[in-house]
């Protein structure tokens, strides 16, 4: 296996990073499409993300890479070989990284069904695909936008139940098929349907970097890089290890983050005010702040965690004229919630204040 870049030493590119890392935290979020010109370290960016993430516990001889602690969302082979057993063999792996070509087909990421065997010997065989080996780790697609469109439109359907199900002829096999899911293009090559571009959760539009100093930085680092790879990844082991530790508590800790009423109604104020069809943008906003709360070190999200997660939610759903700017900063998205927030009706207030006390009274009777 070829030296992988550490993902600490890529100069700038912040929102590229924080985007990659929120989904890190937590793959629900549903993935991050990164836009750009060539050579802005756009799968550099994914593969070391990969190297640097947490190892995950396995179930023995599983092709899918279950969870022994999470039984619940165990392949149909798991479930069937440990029906009535307590004890679950399992190791520890590195996370997964799989890059899927462009000219795969259907079949080949989600898998084949052998209906000729089921048939004649009443055995039911499934050869796993892409989805299989991707499972609780990092699937990269490049040149995401020359894919197939339902190809595309698979892999975000299973991105976002975090299941593969697959039916032939009456029979059915499932698997787990939770990852992270990391698309990269350069638009001038083309772009990715509306409907498709809106099933990524997150989105990022980065260039290249101008600044004399920092492309100095980026030629100095590639150079020592490509001079001792092993050497320069000693040098940057402690951040590499630090990163891989942080993230392993925010997986542990996203779980307990609360949000309150008044959460939801500045994420709901905010896409509303800003003309975002459907709401899909609110549950992404939502699940990317608590993942951000969680990265922090927090169990309650903040206006601030709310426009760090707009600022990645939304920049391909925004409705834009010909002399609008092209994006907001986090800043201008944190004042705009402040004052939405504070143009909020007293019922509004008061019934957010309700919820959340109902909330607290709920959670101390289950103390």
């Amino acid at each position: 296996m070829p030296p992988i870049f550490p993902f600490t030493a890529i100069v700038g590119q912040e929102r590229m990073r924080r985007a990659l890392i929120l989904n890190a935290v937590d793959t629900r979020i549903g993935g991050v499409l990164i836009r750009g010109e060539r050579g802005t370290a756009k799968s550099t960016a994914a593969r070391s993300l990969a190297a640097l993430l947490p190892n995950v516990k396995v179930v023995d001889d599983c092709r899918f890479g279950c969870d022994p602690d999470k039984p619940n969302s165990w392949c149909t082979e798991c479930k069937e070989r440990f029906a009535k057993r307590k004890t679950i063999p399992s190791h520890v792996r590195p996370t997964p990284f799989v890059n899927l070509p462009v000219s795969a087909t259907e079949d080949r990421v989600v898998g084949t069904l052998d209906i000729e065997q089921a048939i004649q010997k009443g055995e039911r065989h499934f050869e796993p695909g892409v989805l299989a080996g991707a499972n609780r780790g990092l699937l990269y697609i490049d040149e995401v936008n020359l894919l197939d469109d339902h190809v595309v439109d698979v892999l975000l359907d299973s991105a976002a139940m975090g299941v593969n199900m697959v039916e032939r002829e009456g029979i059915s096999f499932s698997h787990p098929a939770r990852f992270i899911l990391v698309g990269t293009m350069n638009p001038e090559e083309g772009e990715l349907r509306p409907q498709l571009l809106d099933r990524f959760a997150l989105s990022v539009d980065i260039i290249g970097i101008h600044n004399a100093r920092d492309r100095v930085t980026i030629m100095e680092r590639n150079i020592a890089f490509e001079r001792d790879a092993e050497t320069f990844r000693q040098q940057w082991a402690s951040q590499e290890t630090e990163l891989s530790h942080q993230i392993a508590a925010a997986r542990e800790l996203v779980s307990e983050v609360k949000h309150t009423s008044r959460d939801l109604l500045s994420i709901a104020a905010l896409t509303s005010s800003l003309n975002v069809d459907g709401h899909r943008a609110d549950l992404v906003i939502l699940k990317a702040a608590r993942a951000q709360a969680a990265f922090e070190g927090r169990t309650k999200i903040t206006d601030h965690d709310i426009a760090l997660a707009a600022e990645l939610a939304l920049p391909h759903r925004i409705k834009r004229t010909p002399f609008q700017q092209a994006e907001m900063t986090t800043e201008q998205l944190q004042e705009r919630i402040e004052q939405l927030a504070g143009q909020s009706t007293p019922e509004e207030e008061a019934e957010s204040d309700q919820s959340e006390a109902s909330q607290n009274q709920s959670e101390e009777k289950k103390t």
